[in-house]
């Protein structure tokens, strides 16, 4: 039997929004059922002697493999309208599992978490309930079970919303980075380009960056300065 009773808290569960990003494309981790056709995001479940953030962090890794990833609470979500016993019911049984009266088919409060990372770095895996897990380009998403979709498109406004003040902590960049490498970052959680001049000015006028050597390559005279965040910012 799954996820026994006794093991988790009954009637509250976590979803979350792990963003993937690599040069230019901003991607969302999901999960697909293929007996179903359905798609939902990384979920899981509290254990009866955990705290929820540890109960996150260890979703995060067993689907990712990366482990010390930075991740934040967003949103709750409890409203009656993602209360759908019938999809579960369906998951169980596609599995194998014909359940009546399952602590899995009740209703759920769930708390949304997003994560940003590079994709390239994971090696994603489904778990025991799900077919496959895989990378979507955001602007390609499947539509996602009872109300994924909103869960995604609120993480994505708090993410664009906070994103000047997160930057430091999503570790997406390497040590050493030039202000165009910065600014793909940016176009691509933000939905749009942005001017290049306005944005170096505003990135050097948030007092966190801190200049370096000039990146020559093939002796160019336009070789752009290199940055990196300051330390203890």
């Amino acid at each position: 039997m799954p996820l026994a009773k006794e093991e988790y808290l009954s009637n509250i569960s976590y979803d979350s929004v792990i963003f993937g990003f690599s040069g230019e494309k901003l991607k969302i981790l999901v999960l697909e059922y293929h007996n179903m056709q359905t798609f939902a995001l990384p979920g899981g479940f509290v254990k009866v002697d955990e705290p929820l953030d540890a109960a996150v962090s260890r979703g995060l890794s067993e689907r990712t493999g990366l482990d010390e990833i930075y991740l934040e609470q967003f949103h709750t979500f409890g409203s009656m309208e993602r209360f759908n016993p019938e999809v579960m019911q369906t998951i169980l049984e596609a599995q194998g599992y014909f359940l009546d009266n399952h602590w899995l088919l009740g209703r759920f409060i769930t708390v949304g978490y997003y994560a940003l990372i590079n994709y390239e770095n994971v090696v994603p895996k489904p778990d025991e309930l799900s077919d496959s897990i895989k990378w979507y380009d955001f602007d390609q998403l499947p539509k996602l079970m009872m109300d994924h979709n909103e869960i995604v498109e609120k993480a994505l406004e708090y993410l664009r919303t906070h994103l000047d003040q997160k930057l430091l902590s999503f570790n997406l960049l390497p040590e050493r980075f030039t202000m165009k490498e910065l600014k793909q970052v940016y176009d691509a959680i933000l939905g749009e380009t942005q001017n290049r001049a306005n944005f170096q000015r505003k990135m050097l006028g948030l007092n966190i960056l801190e200049r370096h050597e000039k990146l020559y390559s093939g002796g160019s005279h336009k070789a752009p300065f290199s940055y990196s965040f300051k330390k203890g910012q």
